[in-house]
């Protein structure tokens, strides 16, 4: 290898050397620099210290708490239009049904002729027992005005001509008495002309009772059977009335006819259903509740019901006693006022909302001022005078709040609260613990 030459080792150095002392003046111009921008750079650093610390003091809206000692509940319960009335309508007897007089739907008044039996065999019945009462009524008319003058005349006429036939008799009974004893005529003989005599004598007997009878009226007794025989036949004719009446069904009140069981030509039975009918007029809601929701009631209450989405008001009108096995509710009947009887259907939804008042301990706080906190818990924030702080600013502490019960926007807690509190109202999840704020005028 070729040793370099004592020329180039001396250039060398002498560069080297100048590196050097060119990299020793930069270093102790940097250091210069340090010294005159450091105090400079932490005077800048302050100022957006202290422009950001002032940017940190957030305007907030705040509430004071005020606790309580119970909230309002309102439920909803559901039941149904239900008509005062409804009947199931039928005959008392079987039949043939010859006219049904009404359509579905078609409102009715009372007393109204809704559907027909044949009733020809009753008519003729009827018939029958006017011709008896009227014979009837003739026979105690005989009877009430007694005898004619014209058969008194004629039994007298009797009794008088059997009192002659008598006297010739006993003329002649003496003549053969006396033949009998001059012995003309046998013993036999005289005892058959006695026998006649004495036919005569009951033939007079009777001809003169017969006079008596019609002298004397008919008896009492004979008008009274009489009498009452008329009674009997003017019963059954009544009887058979009622029968023809009640082969027309007839409305037994204001209401609508829901549905027609059968149509004419139907051989219906005796209490067969043939028309459905529902009271119009004033329909009531019937309502199932639990047994601590009746207790609120009272019969006079004035509620609100809802058909659909609209309102109408109904009173109290009775509780039914009887606990539904089933439901383990009792019933609520409501009257409805007359604009929502008119709009009521009977079978329609009904919905009542009852306040039910639940003794609780709490307060209430809107719901955005709460930010959601751990195990179940929300957290909420207090505003405490911060001493170190410009007047008017304070800093924000959390607490912990349990959520008894929300009514939309707002809701009631309990925790670590105290009366009188100022909380944050809402924007709660902008804030941290210790973060300075200010209420807004």
């Amino acid at each position: 290898m070729t040793s370099k030459s004592p020329v180039f080792n001396s250039t060398l150095s002498t560069v080297f050397g100048t590196s050097r002392q060119r990299l020793a003046l930069i270093c102790l111009g940097a250091l210069g620099l340090l010294a005159v921008g450091v105090p400079r750079l932490q005077e800048r650093v302050s100022s957006a210290e202290s422009s950001a610390s002032a940017e940190r003091v957030l305007p907030v809206e705040t509430l004071t708490v005020v606790p309580v000692d119970s909230y309002s509940v309102s439920r909803t319960y559901t039941g149904e239009i239900a008509s005062l009335r409804a009947s199931e309508l039928g005959f008392e007897r079987s039949g043939q049904l010859v006219d049904v007089l009404i359509t579905e739907g078609e409102v009715v008044e009372t007393g109204t002729p809704l559907a027909r039996l044949d009733i020809r065999n009753l008519q003729t019945q009827r018939q029958q027992l006017l011709a008896e009462r009227a014979r009837a009524n003739a026979q105690l008319m005989e009877l009430e005005a007694g005898a004619r003058s014209e058969d008194i005349a004629a039994a007298a006429a009797a009794v008088r001509d059997v009192e002659e036939q008598l006297r010739l008799q006993e003329v002649q009974r003496a003549r053969r008495e006396s033949l009998y004893a001059q012995g003309a005529i046998s013993r036999e003989e005289l005892d058959e002309f006695s026998f006649g005599e004495g036919a005569l004598q009951a033939r007079l007997d009777q001809s003169r009772s017969q006079l008596e009878e019609l002298q004397n009226g008919t008896r009492p007794e004979q008008i009274m059977a009489q009498q009452a025989l008329v009674r009997q036949l003017d019963a059954s004719i009544a009887d058979l009335d009622v029968t023809i009446a009640k082969s027309t069904i007839r409305a037994p009140f204001d209401g609508v006819v829901a549905t027609k069981q059968v149509d004419e030509g139907t051989v219906v039975g005796a209490g067969q259903s043939v028309i459905r009918l529902l009271e119009s007029t004033t329909p009531e809601a019937r309502v199932g509740m639990p047994i601590d929701a009746i207790e609120q009631l009272t019969i006079g209450d004035e509620k609100t019901v809802y058909l659909g989405d609209r309102p109408y008001a109904a009173t109290v009108s009775s509780i039914l006693p009887e606990v539904d096995a089933q439901t383990r509710t009792q019933t609520a009947v409501l009257a409805l006022e007359s604009t929502a009887a008119s709009q009521a259907n009977s079978g329609q939804t009904v919905r009542v909302s009852l306040e039910e008042t639940i003794p609780t301990e709490g307060m209430w706080l809107p719901t955005e001022a709460l930010t959601q906190g751990i195990r179940g818990l929300w957290t909420c924030y207090v505003l405490v005078p911060d001493d170190g702080s410009a007047d008017g600013q304070y800093t924000v502490q959390s607490q912990s709040v349990e959520i008894i019960y929300q009514n939309s926007d707002r809701v009631l807690v309990r925790g670590t609260l105290q009366p009188e509190d100022m909380v944050v109202a809402n924007g709660a999840h902008r804030l941290v613990p210790g973060q300075l704020v200010t209420p807004i005028q």
